[in-house]
């Protein structure tokens, strides 16, 4: 098939998109220096406005199974503001190849501070700490031992650190709407704290900000939460702020994303084959399939766990056990299925070249924005092996989505949908200790659904079912910490 004018037209409208996406990423960096670097091992990121001299310097921690670029919003944010900012990925993390030993974090902080002291455009006698989740922790545990070094506190969505009147100087504590657990742990650390105070002059002062409409992961890129955490610094350190900046760089990446999407629906015709017979399967074998998987796949991670430290599995923490579980639930599903077509040369060349499109489509961004999607060779020695165990769930995901309409691909992508969120919170009820599962439950929708997409534009479950696990694999081995 060639490329009619209103593909090549569509074509050419997702190429202005991602042209777009670019420029405004940007204008994103505009004023700022922006450098990495490695110190000790770890990888670090510095941002810092342009010309800067004397300016007060801000460490910024991640929380586990995040990265230095999931923390890049406030990182800009606190930069066009006038602050000198240092992010860094912790062991496991991200680009660090050290595996996680949590007794060490802290020192990977204490390098962070050294790099930040290091740098020309720094205050030393101003300095301040912002962690999420795990990284508050980290922070405000630094901030206790450090009371004369740093001034001021911001642990969003804290965890735990014995947190006094006194110390650490100006907290201020921030927990989304949605994250309830969250919200109480602040308030107890709230009152073992002093309670509110606005006394920042003396460091004591105290506040608890709970962010509307966002959860454990979307409060990082919430307007509210940055600009609470710059109010906050600027009151600690006496500044004035007249910096415009709000940080857009998200919706950069979603149209990004789009514009890639809307390239494959153009060129979609050229890599499909004519229509080819429908593997004829019963309605009630496609979903009973789907819905005796999760059961399974939990039935069989609590049998394992009799004999393997699930946590740990595949030298990726929790990663590994997700391959499992997507590994017992799609072979189910094939099993119920018990239908498979013919892969054929061709098939397995264009599912190559899908897992192409949706590793730039994703990840070429990510690496600038939210995630660190390059992954370190001892990432990749686990990709494979983890996008393997969760090839038959695509595989079968893509048999029962070949050649129907828009209505049923929309009612198996939410049957999807309900069935991974559900199953995956009913195994932490069986095995808690893989409680970071739940990182997961909210990409599910998306994921699913754009994948149900591209199943739609190319209609071969072999295509769609080799670009999707070997994709999937991948954001797995790229998010989850290297394990101990």
């Amino acid at each position: 098939m060639k490329l009619n004018y209103k593909r090549l037209g569509l074509l050419i409208f997702a190429i202005l998109l991602v042209v777009s996406s670019w420029l405004g990423i940007a204008t994103a960096q505009s004023g700022l220096a922006v450098r990495s670097f490695q110190k000790e091992g770890i990888p670090l990121l510095y941002l810092t406005p342009q010309g800067a001299k004397a300016v007060p310097g801000v460490l910024v921690a991640h929380g586990f199974a995040g990265s230095k670029q999931l923390m890049l919003g406030y990182a800009h944010v606190l930069a066009h503001a006038g602050y000198a900012v240092m992010l860094w990925d912790f062991d496991g993390h991200g680009a660090n190849r050290t595996r996680l030993q949590r007794y060490e974090l802290q020192q990977n902080l204490d390098v962070a501070l050294q790099a930040l002291l290091e740098q020309p455009q720094v205050d030393p006698n101003r300095l301040a700490l912002l962690g999420h989740s795990m990284g508050s922790g980290i922070v405000m545990t630094a901030g206790i031992l450090n009371p004369n070094r740093f001034a001021a506190t911001v642990a969003v969505s804290p965890t735990g650190a014995n947190v006094t009147p006194q110390s650490p100087r100006n907290l201020q504590l921030q927990a989304g709407s949605g994250e309830g657990r969250f919200v109480s742990n602040a308030e107890r650390l709230l009152a073992q704290a002093g309670g509110e105070n606005t006394n920042l002059a003396t460091g004591q002062g105290r506040s608890l900000v709970v962010i509307p409409g966002v959860e454990h992961i979307t409060i990082l890129f919430s307007d509210r939460s940055h600009e609470a955490a710059l109010r906050w610094l600027d009151a600690t350190f006496g500044k004035t702020n007249g910096s415009q900046y709000v940080d857009r760089r998200m919706a950069w990446y979603s149209l990004h994303l789009l514009g890639w999407l809307v390239g494959l629906a153009a060129i979609a015709p050229l890599l499909t084959q004519p229509q080819t017979l429908v593997t004829k399967i019963a309605p009630v074998r496609r979903w009973a399939g789907l819905i005796v998987a999760p059961l399974a796949a939990t039935a069989g991670l609590v049998l394992l766990s009799q004999r393997f430290e699930l946590q740990n599995l595949g030298g990726v923490q929790v990663g590994g056990a997700v391959g499992v579980w997507f590994l017992l639930a799609g072979l189910t599903w094939l099993g119920v299925l018990a239908r498979l077509p013919r892969p054929t040369l061709r098939a397995v060349g264009l599912g190559v070249l899908l897992f192409a499109i949706l590793w730039v489509a994703f990840g070429a961004m990510a690496q600038v924005v939210w995630l660190q999607w390059w992954l370190i060779p001892i990432r990749l020695r686990v990709w494979l092996p983890i996008a393997i165990a969760c090839f038959p769930w695509f595989l079968a995901a893509g048999i029962v989505q070949e050649h129907i309409g828009v209505g049923k691909r929309l009612l198996w992508w939410l049957g999807q949908s309900v069935v991974l969120i559900g199953g995956f919170v009913l195994t932490l009820k069986f095995l808690p200790e893989l409680g970071f599962m739940f990182l997961l439950l909210p990409l599910f929708p998306l994921l699913m659904g754009i994948l149900s997409l591209v199943a739609g534009l190319l209609n071969q479950a072999w295509v769609y079912a080799i670009g999707s696990a070997l994709f999937f694999g991948w954001l797995l081995a790229a998010g989850f910490p290297l394990s101990a």
